[in-house]
Parts: structure tokens; C-alpha cells; sequence
């Protein structure tokens, strides 16, 4: 099958790389989309060789689970062992034995195919296109966040970063919250959260600093954990969430003065993510932007390094 494999830093297109034959559940990819977490990735981040993308929907084409043949399904990427306390929990992200879909020792989305347990695997229904069914996996993400914490129905609430996460951290903390201002650095990109009733800002401000109950980072560069510092309040809460492959040492100090509360937040529940684009609660077609044949790889990627783009999709 032709897959986009990763060698350490190098990235190539492979005609004749081999089919999964685990005994998994097999998918047929339909759709793939490109993250910042991939991009990282090409930059060496998790130190991965193998197929990567974890952003996917696609065919089942043969399963022990007779009842997903011919279905069409998106995928949480986290596989654990089963026998941990951890996988009891249904907390497989965090298995020490886990394999993860195009990050951690297990191939992924872009490639023509892909396997997965079945009980990982959920069906998509008709009414969600391909494009927004790829969107599953990043707004369960962003559903995580409170899953995670409870933020009160007043607090002042931060979201730095104008991409692709950020947008739909935005619409889902939308939801249930009012008072949201999101700070970026692409007006076009700030001007597709201002239609929901989210204040932007372009840059952040002295008058800004240090007044917001709980900063969520999600630019995915390095100077986005410098800007969530300036704006949390004294014994505020960060959520992280980008994954940067920086080896720059981060100074703490004024966390420590401040007591910040720091939670790392990454995947989520799908049903939620499913349910929401399902019921148009949470929109996603302005954010798609291209899809481009896998054989045309390196003008996807530049086009997903670009800062004005937004979802840009691989078609295996």
C-alpha cells in the first residue's frame, strides 16, 4: 500500500509499504487530517519512525466484529494492554504498555490503510461528511477539557492560539460559558470565532495580563507558554495542550510566586464529538480548507505549515 513514512526527520512517500495484518480490525482510510501534532512530529518530536496521522475516518473492510463490515468509522488512537489498572479504568492513554496511532509504535492515517481494535473504532453517522467526521478525534480533544476540570459558569476564561485546536476549544467551551476571549495573531482566523459571540483579541495587551481564572494553551509554538503566563491570574489554571518539539528550558519561577495550576489535557471522549457534529452544536465545515492526494504529500504538508490555512486533509 503507499503510506507516508517517517524516518526520524525525513518524511517520504512509500508505494509498496505493507498492509496491517494484526488481527485488528482493518480500515480502509478515506480521509486523513494533518495536526500540528504531525508537523511536530517531522520535527522529531516523540522520536517516532512508522506511518504517522491519527486524524482519520474510513471503511471498515474486515473485522472479527461482523457488525462494523462496511462501516464507516473514526478511531481513538490509544491502544493499552488490557490488564492494567490503568486499561480497567478505561484509561488506556495512560498504559505504559499502550501503542499509539501514528505516534508511538503503531503505523497511522496516512496511508491507504489502518488497524485498530474494534472496541477503539466508532461509526460515523450518515449525516456527518468525511471531512467533519476527521475533526472527531481534535474536538474530542477539546471536549477533555472538562472532562477534566470544572470551571464555574463566571469564570474568565482564555484560549490562546487563532488554529485548528483552538477553534474548536473555543466552540465547545462556548457551550456552556460566556465569558471566552480568545488571543491570536491572524485576524482572518479570529474573525470565524467572532460569528459564534467569542471576543478575540489580536495580541495580548498589559491591561490583559494576569485577569483571566483559566488560560488554555493551544498555539503549538514555544512562545505560546510565555503568553499563557502573562495571562492567568495569581493561583489561575493552565491547561496545555500543544505538543512542541522544543529542547529550549522553560523558566517556572513565576508560576511557583503565582501557585499556578498546571493540568496537561490531550485526547477525549468521541461519543461527546460525535453527538456535537451530529447535532450541529458545534460547526467545523469553515475550518476545512484542502484536501490534496496523498501522492501530492510535500505540498500538502507545506500547505498545513502555512499559518493562514486551516484543516488541510490527505486523500490516500
Amino acid at each position: 500500500m503507499k503510506a507516508a513514512f517517517l524516518d526520524k526527520n525525513k518524511i517520504s512517500l512509500v508505494d509498496d509499504y505493507q498492509i496491517p495484518k494484526s488481527g485488528e480490525t482493518l480500515v480502509k482510510v478515506s480521509l486523513a487530517g494533518i495536526c500540528g501534532t504531525d508537523l511536530e512530529m517531522i520535527k522529531g518530536y516523540a522520536s517516532f519512525s512508522g506511518v504517522i496521522g491519527h486524524e482519520f475516518v474510513g471503511v471498515v473492510v474486515d473485522s472479527e466484529n461482523k457488525e462494523l463490515l462496511g462501516k464507516r468509522v473514526v478511531g481513538e488512537i490509544n491502544v493499552g494492554c488490557d490488564k492494567c489498572s490503568f486499561c480497567k479504568d478505561g484509561l488506556e492513554r495512560h498504559c505504559s504498555q499502550r501503542t499509539v496511532l501514528g505516534i508511538y509504535n503503531r503505523g497511522g492515517a496516512f496511508a491507504q490503510y489502518l488497524s485498530l481494535p474494534s472496541k477503539n473504532l466508532h461509526i460515523i453517522p450518515d449525516s456527518i461528511s468525511d471531512e467533519q467526521a476527521v475533526f472527531v478525534e481534535p474536538l474530542a480533544a477539546a471536549f477533555e477539557i472538562e472532562e477534566q476540570l470544572k470551571i464555574e459558569n463566571d469564570s474568565e476564561i482564555a484560549i490562546i492560539g487563532d488554529g485548528k485546536l483552538a477553534q474548536l476549544i473555543c466552540r465547545v467551551l462556548k457551550i456552556n460559558h460566556k465569558n471566552i476571549t480568545c488571543f491570536g495573531k491572524h485576524q482572518n482566523k479570529l474573525q470565524l470565532l467572532s460569528k459564534f459571540g467569542i471576543l478575540t483579541k489580536l495580541g495580548i495587551s498589559e491591561k490583559n495580563e494576569h485577569t483571566f481564572d483559566v488560560v488554555i494553551e493551544a498555539t503549538g509554538s514555544e512562545t505560546g507558554f510565555t503568553d499563557t503566563m502573562r495571562l492567568v491570574k495569581p493561583r489561575g489554571i493552565v491547561v496545555l495542550k500543544s505538543t512542541i518539539a522544543s529542547k529550549n528550558k522553560l523558566d517556572l519561577t513565576s508560576a511557583i510566586v503565582n501557585e499556578i495550576t498546571f493540568v496537561g489535557s490531550r485526547c477525549g471522549p468521541f461519543r461527546p464529538a460525535i453527538h456535537a457534529l451530529q447535532t450541529g452544536m458545534v460547526t467545523v465545515d469553515d475550518l476545512i480548507d484542502t484536501v490534496y492526494p496523498l501522492k501530492d504529500l510535500d505540498n500538502a504538508l507545506a500547505a498545513a505549515r502555512d499559518p493562514d490555512k486551516l484543516k488541510v486533509f490527505l486523500r490516500p
